[in-house]
């Protein structure tokens, strides 16, 4: 009898974890039961606005904008500024605000195909609604809120459009405008502030989308409350059984973007006022759907592909084309890292973007190179000959590591990091014309600092002492495993590039290369500094010169370095792209399993409640950690999937799925947007 049991509540248990993965979605997140106490909001971005999730109803958490960075808060240093919060709005139905304990059902979900942000709720039994916003992916600075109320009862609401200031600005002007055309009344919701040095002028703008099919439009009433917000607002009364809809659209935009940012926030918001709700969903679900022909599709494991589609969609949203901005290891879901780019992009993010969509990574690189004179004076201010590109980078590409931080004067690896990103998209995309004016000048001026930067000290010992390594919990060391890897594959690729566009390299180049040391200890395990003894790592050093950098491609090696390395990594405290890289190793040598291991270890023990958000270290709290999703991208696209960056473009190498998944599918890859299958 007991046989007959245990195996029927196997059979059971099977059935269930089979129907609850058949119940996982491919491209929808949901939240079925909001916990205020325990929620860690989602973003939706367009690569320059992004807007963070509130458990509140009609409340978004903060609004982000690339590019804009003021003087103030943490470190003395340039921060990342929240703009006007222009999606907040408040709905009253029959005289009664409604707010989060008023309301019941209430669920959120985000489809991630679509970067649509939903959340429903029902009032009693008098209303039930639901709205959905976007931060549109065709309009940089611009957003839609679409709103739906079915009335139980005959009701009557009052529905607003609140406009509020962060606390960091300050001279907050606001303006209320009424455009009358003989088809239409724009109203037009403005607020202006200056950042807190002065710097920046912010500005926002937003105007109601009222449907047609439901008549003549509702009269708009202003009201101001005090210098920080103030409000718009229409009455309308709804009949029992039927739904009314309404939208709010806004643009925010700052100086850092535009020469006259006010008068343009209202301009674009009167542009998508009058594209109107259904063209402005139309081109933005077309927009989204381009994106998404790049693509990583798993058959066989549920969870891991809905997974890896919110990594994606994340690096997707945080990024655009065209903008010369590179994102930083919070993306735009909120002021981690102060909005600072650091190596993050350069050697975690980058990558995986470079194979999915080259025009995008070409804005990341494209930073670097907008920047270049000011890496130059950095290496003169420290003694070096070229460019020595700072840890911490902001608008201006000055260092804006904060002092108590050594990474900011020690952490030299990241100027090979921005140069070998810079070759990486030259052999991806075969671009000479973009090698000659843009790449060359990063790897030429980078191959000179480590010229100059090294210490000659006979063969074999061009030594680099004195530094920050990969693994920052190894400070003021001398010849760290990534940092001279990482500085004779820049000095070999700019080598190669000079070749590539008939120019004379310099010779001492080659020479310098050959000489850095890269140590081994006597147990023949490559070792990751001169005083490293065996201790704790941060994360992954020694590993990267594997992947990517290829400095070490014996197998056997690799595996001795891996085994060795995987141990020294701590259960806490460690960022989430370290097992990405052993996953990613661990497929290329045929161990699928170790490397799904990895793989699970990389992410899952990061996720918070209630959209599987990755926070930086396991029970972080810092979502959502964009490094670490380029980190883990790229063990599916260069470790399960083979696909490998070569000087003569992408090819595909030997690799090894998980026993568990069936086939792996990657779409859209490169400039060719080749398909690429592993089964």
């Amino acid at each position: 009898m007991k046989k007959i049991t245990c195996l029927f509540i196997a059979v059971n248990l099977f059935t269930a974890l089979n129907l609850s993965a058949q119940n996982v979605s491919p491209w929808v997140i949901k939240a079925d039961k909001i916990d205020p106490n325990n929620y860690y909001g989602i973003t939706v971005a367009n690569g320059m606005i992004g807007i963070v999730s509130s458990p509140e109803p009609f409340k978004v958490k903060n609004v982000v904008l690339a590019g804009a960075y003021d003087l103030y808060g943490r470190g003395r240093v340039s921060n990342f500024l929240n703009s006007f919060n222009l999606l907040n709005m408040y709905l009253e139905v029959d005289g009664k605000r409604l707010d989060a304990k008023m309301v019941s059902n209430m669920k959120q979900e985000l489809d991630m195909q679509h970067a649509a942000m939903t959340t429903t709720f029902d009032y009693g039994d008098k209303a039930s609604i639901k709205y959905t916003y976007y931060s549109l992916r065709q309009l940089p600075f611009t957003v839609l809120m679409d709103v739906a109320i079915t009335a139980k009862k005959a009701i009557s609401i009052t529905a607003a459009s609140v406009m509020e200031a962060p606390d960091a600005l300050k001279e907050v002007q606001n303006y209320y405008n009424e455009i009358d055309r003989p088809h239409v009344t724009i109203s037009l919701l403005t607020s202006t502030a200056k950042s807190p040095t002065g710097k920046l002028q912010l500005c926002a703008s937003t105007s109601f989308l009222f449907n047609e099919e439901h008549g003549k439009e509702p009269r708009v009433i202003h009201e101001m409350w005090d210098n920080n917000m103030h409000l718009m607002k229409f009455s309308h009364a709804i009949a029992a059984g039927q739904t009314y809809k309404y939208g709010v659209t806004g643009s925010s935009i700052t100086s850092a973007h535009h020469a006259d940012p006010l008068n343009e926030a209202e301009r674009l918001t009167i542009f998508a006022k009058l594209e109107g709700r259904d063209r402005l969903i139309q081109f933005h679900n077309k927009a989204w759907d381009e994106l998404w022909k790049s693509d990583i599709q798993i058959e066989g494991d549920a969870q891991a592909q809905q997974d890896v589609h919110s990594m994606l969609y994340h690096l997707y949203s945080f990024s655009r084309a065209g903008t010369a901005l590179s994102p930083s290891p919070m993306g735009l879901s909120g002021l981690g890292y102060n909005g600072h780019v650091f190596w993050d992009t350069d050697l975690w993010m980058f990558p995986a973007m470079l194979v999915m969509h080259p025009e995008i990574a070409r804005s990341m690189v494209e930073y670097r190179f907008e920047r270049l004179e000011n890496a130059r004076k950095n290496a003169f201010s420290h003694g070096y000959k070229g460019a020595m590109y700072p840890w911490e980078s902001a608008d201006s590409g000055v260092e804006e590591t904060p002092v108590w931080a050594l990474s900011g004067p020690f952490e030299h690896h990241i100027s090979a990091d921005v140069a070998n990103a810079a070759w990486a998209y030259y052999c991806v995309t075969q671009d000479k014309q973009w090698l000659r004016d843009k790449g060359w000048p990063i790897l030429s001026a980078t191959a000179d600092f480590w010229a100059s930067r090294v210490e000659r000290n006979g063969p074999g010992h061009y030594d680099i002492k004195n530094v920050v390594a990969a693994d920052e919990w190894a400070e003021n060391i001398d010849n760290n495993a990534f940092t001279n890897a990482a500085a004779q594959a820049n000095l070999m690729n700019a080598t190669a590039a000079a070749k590539i566009l008939g120019m004379q390299a310099d010779t001492d180049w080659v020479n310098v290369a050959n000489n850095i040391p890269i140590l081994k200890m006597a147990n023949g395990v490559t070792q990751e500094h001169a005083q490293y003894k065996g201790e704790g790592i941060k994360q992954a050093d020694v590993n990267l010169l594997a992947y990517p950098l290829k400095t070490i491609t014996d197998p056997s090696q690799i595996k001795k370095d891996l085994e060795y390395y995987e141990t020294r990594v701590p259960n806490e405290g460690t960022p989430a792209m370290t097992q990405g890289v052993f996953a990613l190793l661990y497929a290329r040598l045929g161990d699928g399993q170790k490397a799904y291991k990895w793989f699970k270890e990389a992410y899952e023990p990061n996720l918070n409640p209630p959209f599987r958000v990755i926070a930086e270290t396991k029970g972080g709290t810092n979502p959502y950690f964009a490094t670490g999703a380029g980190g883990i991208i790229q063990a599916m696209l260069m470790g399960f999937g083979g696909l490998d960056i070569t000087p003569t473009g992408i090819i595909q190498v030997k690799s090894k799925l998980p026993t568990n998944w069936k086939s792996l599918k990657i779409t859209g890859a490169g400039i060719n947007k080749a398909t690429y299958t592993v089964k």
